[in-house]
């Protein structure tokens, strides 16, 4: 029988360099660059979501919510200009990042944000239940 070891049949094709271009480059990090780190911890009654965006200014940080979906999104845009001499260097770079999360089970009208040290905070509080209400009905 085959060894059953994962391998990965390379193709020599002009579409398959430039469309894995990103894992093959930064490897593993390719698939993490359009993403950031995410942290989300049950605190009982709530959920912490951690997110971290070093950088960025809390204008730069967007939160929608959209039905049942919240989106975290960020857009980071710096530019650099040097003069010396009769050479000028100038510098740009953008960059976006966007993650979107399920958050049914939320009472979404108390959620809470905070960002601070390039790290936002969102307190996603759970919804209670409500159990129905038993009594006694008399007999007349």
């Amino acid at each position: 029988m085959f060894d059953l070891l994962p391998f990965e049949r390379r193709r020599n094709d002009l579409m398959h360099y430039f469309n894995d271009w990103g894992k093959d480059f930064f490897g593993e990090m390719g698939d993490q660059i359009s993403a950031f780190r995410t942290d989300i911890r049950d605190k009982g009654d709530h959920y912490l979501l951690e997110a971290e965006l070093p950088g960025f200014d809390k204008k730069d940080i967007g939160i929608n919510l959209e039905g049942d979906t919240l989106t975290i999104s960020a857009k980071h845009e710096t530019q650099n200009e040097e003069k010396k001499d009769n050479y000028i260097r100038r510098e740009r770079s953008y960059g976006s990042f966007v993650r979107s999360f399920d958050v049914s089970g939320i009472d979404t009208g108390s959620i809470k944000a905070e960002y601070k040290n390039g790290v936002l905070e969102l307190i996603l509080p759970k919804v209670v239940e409500t159990k129905p209400q038993s009594r006694q009905i008399d007999i007349g």
